[in-house]
């Protein structure tokens, strides 16, 4: 059966420490000299975004360098798509071509589960990189991984973290509330009332509408872009009221108990949802979730393209 990651508990606990102790062999290769192994040589990953993107796509075609796999990179403006072909005869044209994995962003939720319905039986491993407001499976293991090494803990487990703001149009949340709340942590989400999700039926989290409330017992303040060109109406009064209400600014970084760590998915809104000179703390691990990204990827697609039967992991060959 062909492996995919639509979503987080496409993984489960065990897949995600998995990929998560993966993780720590594709940091070591990044060290090197020469950071590629040929763990993926002859294997090829193409990058189908029909969304703008830098971090995650940049992040993905790297990860497939690395590990020695040809990549293909799709460009919605100067393809086919500008003359009518549909979504389906994209992929099957692109699958057609002979790869190994599908990388795809698409604006509309649930994408990445149809296009492996229509892959079915090709060996084709499709990799959600977001879909709409729903999901965003990497960047919550990326997410965790930065939390496990940065934050002295060294793990999840009890750790309190809130997610703050913009919660209604991120697909980060949803994947991150139930990443960390599968690795032990417990989770809150932070934001006004117009800018959560209509139901949170099945969310294992708890839900607070005043920052300055949670603020002093949070490990992990994660701070979610307020994203205005998906509102199709006023959700807040100004960006002025919403970051005196939601940002963290300095006196509120204050705040955070010892060890706590600043978070963002970027890209970052300055004076908006954080404060200049709270971007800039030891605290904010912002580059670090960027710098984890790449290894993180490495690790999904050696996860779900290599399958050793004694489960030992073989990167240089």
């Amino acid at each position: 059966m062909t492996a995919h990651l639509l979503c987080v508990d496409d993984l489960g606990p065990d897949g995600v420490e998995a990929v998560l102790k993966l993780t720590d062999s594709m940091v070591e290769v990044g060290r090197r000299d020469i950071p590629k192994v040929p763990a993926l040589r002859g294997r090829t990953v193409v990058s189908l975004f029909y969304e703008d993107s830098t971090r995650t796509r940049l992040s993905f075609e790297t990860a497939a360098k690395r590990l020695s796999a040809d990549t293909m990179s799709f460009s919605v403006s100067t393809s086919a798509v500008k003359k009518g072909e549909s979504l389906r005869d994209t992929v099957l044209t692109i699958e057609a071509m002979g790869i190994d994995a599908l990388v795809v962003r698409h604006a509309s939720s649930g994408v990445p589960w149809q296009l492996a319905a229509w892959l079915a039986g090709s060996g084709v491993s499709v990799v959600n990189a977001g879909d709409g407001w729903h999901e965003h499976p990497t960047q919550a293991l990326l997410d965790a991984y930065t939390i496990r090494n940065e934050h002295k803990a060294g793990s999840l487990e009890g750790l309190r973290v809130g997610i703050v703001g913009d919660v209604k149009h991120s697909r980060v949340a949803r994947s991150n509330v139930f990443c960390f709340a599968m690795l032990g942590a417990s989770v809150t989400l932070v934001a006004p009332p117009t800018l959560l999700p209509a139901s949170l039926d099945g969310w294992p989290c708890d839900v607070a509408h005043d920052l300055d409330e949670v603020v002093g017992e949070l490990d992990v303040c994660y701070l979610l872009r307020l994203q205005q060109e998906r509102m199709t109406e006023a959700l807040v009064p100004s960006l002025r009221e919403y970051a005196f209400s939601y940002g963290l600014d300095l006196a509120r970084a204050q705040r955070l108990p010892a060890g706590a760590l600043v978070m963002h998915p970027g890209p970052i809104n300055r004076g908006v949802e954080i404060a200049p000179e709270v971007a800039d703390l030891p605290c904010a691990v912002i580059t670090r979730q960027v710098a984890n990204g790449v290894a993180v990827r490495m690790a999904v697609l050696f996860h779900l393209l290599t399958a050793p039967a004694d489960g030992e992991v073989r990167l240089d060959g």
